[in-house]
């Protein structure tokens, strides 16, 4: 095992070195590991709650400030590109400032741009602090894990990170049902609120209890032109992933935007050898365990995201059920997270990450071959089963993945590191949405008019099928007001047995992904570098 030497950079005037195994216990509440674990799990949990907590507030969005359907889309878009784009960065940041006041920062900018978003009064003003939030979320994210990496010592860390990955996974399932709640019951802007009392309480408690751990040989110098290079390949990536449903992936204009990431990439990865103090040393890579936790986290997050994306389709639009109802049908799916990340960073510490690793992936892809099966009468216990499966699966990938990828990177690269991981979810994100969305509207545009003819429905003009298409990829029922009952009625079945016959294949595709996924995990290894952040403190 290779140790860092760190640096307290926060105690009165004394920088001396010491190695983590040499430092005195913390006293009181500075540095206390657990105490640190609380206040960090406290600032994820606004940044991943916001993922998804506001697409139940978008439609009140858009009524209020009377917002086209393309300026909503952005409230989401804007977000997930500024948070996709910034994370690497923002992780070279906190190595070379410190993690305790990177995340500090992060959690200040995220509260504040929160309330701010709630005292908009146009659409360009949310969308502009939505793109300010996600780059402060960017700050505090790979700050976390940063943090955790340094406070805790190896054989803690895996329980750590479990418990971290159980509140982003518990946070993601749950903003659904939080947003529902406030919006039903209060309003669209206290979606955005509730974001300031938990700043104010993560902020204190990190002042109070944050210890910053710094690396004797941190970075000292900045890759402008590596951050550039990196920043402008990662935003045409994800802005090519994001209008691939709008623009079509046969679009020029889809591979025009592709082509220019990949070349932003090559550049990148050239300068990157040529540079002194590189933003992302490639020597990182040649860490086959690390590379495979990379992809890993990618290929996960594309089952995940991309598969659960309709499902809540499926569950308000096939079902009719509430934002609210479909919300507490995740249950299972949130609910085995939070038992199941805490026993995975248990499990990995006794075993290793592989076994795990490569079970909570074939979990995944069970559970996801599973969820191809439902049908428009599927009842409750059924669903429970499969969300219960993929939420068992998830949390070793969410825990070892992290450990992986974190604990095979040099101490002075946690923050890279970080934002490695997180990148690696952002982009699996917006690849499975849009490479799953391909195949969704794919086989409902191969199968609708075929149904539409067999159900006796009169043949629609080609301009109406498109548009009764688009209804269907999301389970709506393509209804002209005054529509007679009985037709309404085939219409309704039409749109619904085509909508699972499209969601059947994306589940599919999302458990071939899931397999391959199995292959990946077993490249992994416990990191090479964890016993480096054996923090101080009473554990």
């Amino acid at each position: 095992m290779t140790s860092q030497t760190t640096i307290d950079t926060t105690g009165p005037g004394d920088r001396a070195s010491q190695s983590p195994s040499d430092q005195p216990p913390a006293s009181g509440l500075r540095g206390h590991p657990w105490l640190t674990l609380l206040t960090v799990a406290v600032g994820v949990m606004m940044v991943a709650l916001d993922g998804t907590i506001v697409a139940i507030a978008n439609p009140a969005i858009q009524a209020d400030l009377k917002a086209s359907f393309a300026d909503v889309q952005w409230i989401t878009n804007g977000y997930f590109l500024a948070l996709a784009v910034a994370l690497i960065t923002a992780g070279k940041l906190g190595d070379r400032f410190g993690h305790r006041q990177t995340f500090l920062i992060g959690v200040v900018g995220f509260a504040a741009a929160s309330g701010a978003i709630g005292l908009s009064s146009s659409i360009g003003a949310v969308v502009v602090f939505r793109v300010c939030q996600g780059l402060f979320g960017a700050l505090l994210m790979p700050a976390a894990l940063g943090l955790l990496r340094a406070t805790f010592p190896a054989e803690k860390l895996n329980m750590a990170i479990g418990i971290w990955g159980m509140v982003i996974g518990a946070s993601t399932a749950g903003g659904p049902i939080l947003g529902g709640v406030l919006v039903e019951h209060v309003n669209w802007q206290s979606v955005f609120f509730i974001n300031v009392p938990v700043g104010v309480l993560a902020l204190v408690l990190g002042v109070l209890i944050l210890l910053d751990h710094r690396a004797e040989n941190a970075p000292r110098s900045f890759d402008i032109l590596g951050i550039a290079l990196l920043s402008a390949a990662m935003f045409c990536l994800v802005w090519a992933l994001i209008k691939a449903p709008t623009w079509g992936w046969g679009d020029g204009l889809t591979w025009t935007f592709i082509a220019v990431s990949l070349v932003g990439f090559a550049l990148f990865a050239v300068w990157e050898t040529k540079v002194k103090e590189p933003l992302i040393p490639l020597a990182l890579f040649r860490s086959v365990a690390l590379s495979a936790g990379v992809v890993l986290m990618v290929l996960m997050a594309i089952a995940f995201m991309g598969g659960l994306f309709f499902v809540t389709f499926y569950l308000q639009n096939v079902h009719g059920m509430s934002p609210i109802d479909a919300g507490l049908h995740l249950l299972p799916l949130t609910g085995m997270m939070i038992v199941g990340s805490p026993l995975a960073g248990a499990m990995i510490t006794k075993l290793g990450p592989r076994v795990p690793l490569a079970g909570g992936m074939a979990s995944v892809a069970i559970a996801m071959f599973g969820m191809s099966t439902l049908e428009t009468d599927t009842g409750s216990a059924v669903m429970s089963l499969w969300f219960a499966l993929l939420g068992l699966g998830l949390a070793p990938v969410m825990v070892g993945a992290t450990e992986v990828i974190v604990g095979n990177a040099p101490m002075e690269l946690s923050g890279v590191a970080g934002g490695l991981q997180q990148a690696a979810m952002q982009i699996g994100g917006s690849l499975g949405t849009a490479v799953l969305g391909a195949v969704m509207a794919s086989k409902v545009d191969g199968d609708l008019a075929a149904n539409w003819k067999d159900a006796g429905l009169p043949a629609l003009p080609p301009a109406q099928l498109d548009q009764a298409s688009e209804a269907v990829q999301v389970g709506v029922a393509p209804v002209a007001k005054g529509t007679p009952e009985a037709i309404v009625a085939k219409i309704t079945d039409v749109a619904h047995d085509t909508f699972i016959s499209g969601m059947s294949l994306a589940s599919l595709v999302a458990a071939g992904v899931a397999v391959v996924a199995v292959f990946v995990a077993l490249l992994t290894k416990r990191g090479e570098n964890a016993e480096a952040g054996a923090g101080v403190g009473h554990i």
